[in-house]
């Protein structure tokens, strides 16, 4: 059988590959004329006998890393969620429980096809996008996966659902119909900080400094100090919780999920 690639040497005494079925040509980016034999020998190779090839590939990834032949997608998952901390470390052990992946998390990592990926994509979420996305690029970067699974440019967009803050008068509404104090106060620094919920929720009366008006606090997220000048509406509220300690005792102690939970019944009961 006549093989599908062939070289040839430019002018430029650079070797190139043609492929005798599409005129393809691609330049080797050598000189050496036996180096561009060698690979021109292993894509004919691997164009005539794919089995073959593959079960090369694999005998030298063994050599390499003993691992790789056993390594499953569970592994993968374990890793990357023993990266992680607090609330991330519990987004990850929450995601890695979707039953989207329930096809790949004891599959071994060398016989995964993209038909097993297009699977999980499909019984799963905007979520399952995301999560697998990460799982496949942590694979790639340590080297635990010698390819792509699915070119970057095949994976389906990511699509989220419109989202929006809430407006001034639905912020009104809400203050107005919640009749705990403390809950009623730390909706209305949420508005007016515009802080992230656990950030307000961990607030601290030491981190008000009453001589300038300012109120300043660690971003949980970034670790960036927030310095915020207050208005005299912002001190109205600020003297109504206490003088010392945390000034959400009760909301501080919280897991966020439930304060999020928590808040987006209050919006759901908006007329």
């Amino acid at each position: 059988m006549k093989p599908r690639y062939r070289i040839f040497k430019r002018a430029t005494g650079v070797f190139y590959i043609e492929d005798t079925a599409t005129l393809h040509q691609e330049s080797l980016k050598t000189k050496d004329k036996s180096i561009a034999q060698t690979i021109v020998s292993a894509k004919n190779q691997a164009q005539e006998q794919p089995a073959l090839n593959l079960q090369l590939a694999r005998t030298y990834l063994a050599a390499s890393d003993p691992a790789v032949l056993e390594r499953t997608w569970k592994i993968v998952m374990e890793a990357i969620m023993n990266g992680k901390h607090g609330p991330t470390q519990e987004r990850w052990q929450r995601a890695i429980k979707d039953p989207a992946f329930d096809g790949l998390r004891n599959r071994r990592i060398l016989d995964t096809r993209a038909e097993h990926f297009w699977s999980a994509l499909k019984n799963g979420s905007v979520s399952t996008n995301v999560f697998l996305r990460r799982l496949h690029n942590l694979a790639l970067d340590m080297s635990w996966l010698p390819w792509p699974i699915i070119p970057k440019k095949q994976w389906p967009p990511v699509r989220f659902k419109a989202k929006r803050a809430v407006t001034s008068e639905e912020h009104r509404r809400i203050t107005e119909i919640e009749w705990e104090p403390e809950r009623k106060a730390y909706y209305e620094l949420l508005w007016h900080l515009g802080g992230a919920q656990s950030d307000v929720a961990a607030l601290r009366a030491e981190d008000i400094d009453w001589t300038n008006q300012v109120i300043s606090y660690a971003r949980m997220k970034t670790k960036q100090v927030s310095i915020l000048h207050f208005s005299e509406a912002v001190g109205k509220i600020l003297k109504s919780l206490p003088n010392s300690g945390p000034l959400f005792p009760r909301i501080a102690k919280m897991h966020e999920k439930h304060r999020a939970a928590e808040f987006k019944r209050r919006c759901d009961r908006l007329p």
